[in-house]
């Protein structure tokens, strides 16, 4: 089962993770998803796939009252990012869904209609969660041509969907990077395969460095904190990507 951390809480404000589910079929890849919350007013970030929607679910349910959620955050269109849109849709058919303007009329495929989704041009938007500004920031071709990460300036956190993702192996399940070189490992040849743009990668790499980040959350694996994050960065700024090694 998943579980709802509490990885920042400053008064009403919070970010809740929901993390990796050890008992998930070994034939689905893990994900996370995150909750910001400032006060009542709440937006779900990447709330996963239909298969994993009853447990997203009933973690978010023990820190958060699933009735006040309307928003949701979609990095980009991948089925274990919002195919559970339907089921969200289901429980709340007012909810919105926040997205790159590529893919809004893709994703309704999942569930929704023209009315359910807010685009996200290019260069991004700022997304408002209890009066506080969080910004939609350009990801665009890492992985997905359609792709988008979210900053929030007063947690310092940044969402980054796939970047920076690991696909950990089994016991390797800490929330948090603790040995950098261990873990990035298991995130190297993920990104030497999904992200396909080295321009794309050196502009987000000099967007981000702008930004004053002390976590960095991907979908998949451990978040960077501290240190690691400009680790991170300046891992990536050097990695060489979009290729097939044999």
């Amino acid at each position: 089962m998943k579980t709802a951390r509490v990885i920042y809480e400053e008064g009403g404000h919070r970010w809740l993770a929901l993390v990796r589910d050890p008992n998930r079929p070994e034939y689905l890849i893990d994900t996370n998803e995150y909750l910001v919350s400032v006060g009542d007013d709440a937006i779900l970030l990447d709330p996963g796939g239909n298969e994993i929607f009853p447990a997203v679910f009933s973690a978010l349910s023990t820190e958060f009252d699933p009735r006040k959620i309307d928003k949701l955050f979609a990095s980009h269109q991948d089925p274990d990012i919002i195919s559970s849109l339907s089921l969200w849709l289901e429980f709340n058919p007012q909810i919105k869904c926040h997205i790159s303007w590529l893919w809004a009329s893709f994703v309704p495929h999942f569930g929704g209609n023209q009315d359910t989704f807010v685009p996200i041009p290019d260069g991004g938007a700022d997304i408002f969660v209890g009066g506080q500004r969080l910004q939609a920031i350009p990801a665009h071709y890492l992985h997905s041509s359609g792709n988008f990460h979210l900053y929030d300036s007063k947690a310092k956190i940044l969402f980054s969907g796939d970047v920076g993702a690991a696909l950990l192996p089994p016991g390797e399940d800490s929330l948090f990077v603790e040995d950098f070189d261990r873990h990035i490992r298991h995130a190297e040849t993920f990104h030497r395969r999904w992200m396909g743009s080295e321009r794309a990668k050196r502009d987000w790499c000099d967007r981000v460095s702008q930004l004053d980040i002390e976590m960095l959350c991907p979908q998949h694996g451990a978040i960077y904190r501290g240190a690691h994050v400009r680790r991170f960065i300046d891992w990536f700024a050097q990695l060489e990507i979009g290729i097939v090694r044999r």
